[in-house]
């Protein structure tokens, strides 16, 4: 078997984030020695995204993504999107966006190229504390970890309640706020509904504990 090789080191606040590669088609995402992604493992991704778009109606919907990792999210969602669609993906570390331009793009046919969309540089939280009411008709965030031991703090900026409310009125009525999770946080649920959504949890995209939290506004 051919030996994983290192392609791009960048500094990030949880550790070094590494891009890998063996053979042609074979990519890791590795942050802090721990593997983040990998290019052939993305069905909770996929399903991430076909989940949360199978209710998003009208031919102009507008979307955000936050989390670019190798793009398998946005490459679901771009194709369960009409043309008009438009489709904003928030990524923290430059880099990530530069891979998937770049070595990483194969694997999903240039999504991040795609004329609908827009990568933003920065913060998802912030996108969405900016964002005027109304604005998505779905928020997808397919970050590291997703909800978990450490993020119950209440000002928690991705799941606690301020942030549930901010997505909330981000969202256009009966919109959509999807949230990736490597396990199951029953906090988490409790938060999700108590912020005013009807919310369904989702396990059937793989077979491993990954899953995905769905709540309508």
């Amino acid at each position: 078997m051919k030996p994983w090789k290192t392609l791009a080191t960048v500094t990030t606040a949880e550790g070094p984030l590494e891009l890998r590669q063996r053979g042609d088609k074979e990519f890791l995402l590795v942050i802090a020695g721990r593997v983040l992604m990998t290019s052939q493992e993305r069905r909770s991704e996929e399903r991430l995204a076909t989940l949360a778009l199978a209710a998003v109606k009208g031919p102009t919907p507008r979307i955000l993504i936050g989390g670019l990792g190798m793009a398998y999210t946005l490459r679901a969602a771009l194709d369960a999107l009409p043309a008009a669609a438009r489709v904003d993906v928030a990524e923290l570390v430059p880099a990530v966006a530069e891979w998937c331009r770049g070595p990483l793009a194969g694997l999903t046919d240039g999504a991040v190229a795609d004329p609908r969309v827009t990568v933003i540089l920065g913060d998802v939280s912030r996108v969405i504390k900016d964002a005027a009411p109304g604005t998505y008709d779905a928020i997808l965030l397919d970050l590291y970890e997703g909800p978990h031991a450490a993020s119950q703090r209440g000002d928690d900026p991705f799941y606690g309640p301020g942030a549930l409310a901010r997505s909330r009125a981000a969202l256009a009525p009966g919109g959509v706020l999807a949230v990736w999770s490597e396990d199951p946080d029953d906090a988490f649920l409790r938060r999700f509904r108590a912020a005013g959504y009807t919310v369904n949890v989702d396990r059937s995209g793989t077979s491993r504990v990954h899953l995905v939290y769905l709540g309508t506004r």
